[in-house]
This record gives structure tokens, C-alpha cells and sequence, in this order.
């Protein structure tokens, strides 16, 4: 299997960030995984409101959050278990994910 880049800290970009999280859907996956911690299961995040989301495209969505520095992926087995990186990404860019989690609350309310 091929390797899952994942980017240091010090190679994270804002532009990278921002587009991973303008989409409505990866916000609600990122939220979903940042508020968890850890995601066991990439079923755990394949509903957004009452949708489903197809495979491929949670797969897509989940590849955008990784190589974006927002998210780890860790294979064990045939699950990928997703980890929140937003301890690191604050620790860069302070304040950012906040922010930007904030006003897709005061959206969706």
C-alpha cells in the first residue's frame, strides 16, 4: 500500500486550509472528527445532516482534510482511523480553525 502524506506543521499552508474547509460538507466531517478526537471508522462521518455520502466522495472529502494538515489517517487493518490535528494547526496558526468552525455554527443555526 502506498504511504499517506500527512504534512508537518511547519508545511501547512492557510490557502490549504481554507479550501479544505470551504466546501460545506468536509467542514461537517472535520467538525465531526474534531469533536471526537478520533474517528474510528470513516462510516462514522459518511452522514452529513441527513444525507449519505457515497464512498468515493467521503474518500475525496477525507484525502482534502489530510493533505491539508487537518486531520491524520492511521490504517489498522481495512479501517482508517481519522485523528484531529487541530491542536497542531492552532499551535501554527492561532485562532484559525476556531474561527473558521465558529462561523459555520452561526450558518447553520
Amino acid at each position: 500500500m502506498r504511504p499517506l502524506f500527512h504534512p508537518a506543521v511547519g508545511d501547512m499552508r492557510p490557502k490549504a486550509i481554507l479550501h479544505a474547509l470551504s466546501d460545506p460538507v468536509r467542514a461537517a466531517i472535520f467538525t465531526q472528527i474534531s469533536g471526537q478526537g478520533c474517528v474510528e471508522a470513516c462510516s462514522d462521518v459518511a452522514v452529513v445532516g441527513d444525507k449519505a455520502i457515497p464512498k468515493s466522495s467521503l474518500s475525496h472529502h477525507i484525502k482534502v482534510l489530510r493533505e491539508a494538515g487537518l486531520i491524520r489517517c492511521e490504517r489498522h487493518g481495512v479501517e482508517m482511523r481519522n485523528h484531529s490535528r487541530c491542536s497542531e494547526v492552532d499551535q501554527r496558526f492561532p485562532g484559525l480553525i476556531a474561527a473558521i468552525l465558529g462561523a459555520y455554527a452561526l450558518v447553520r443555526a
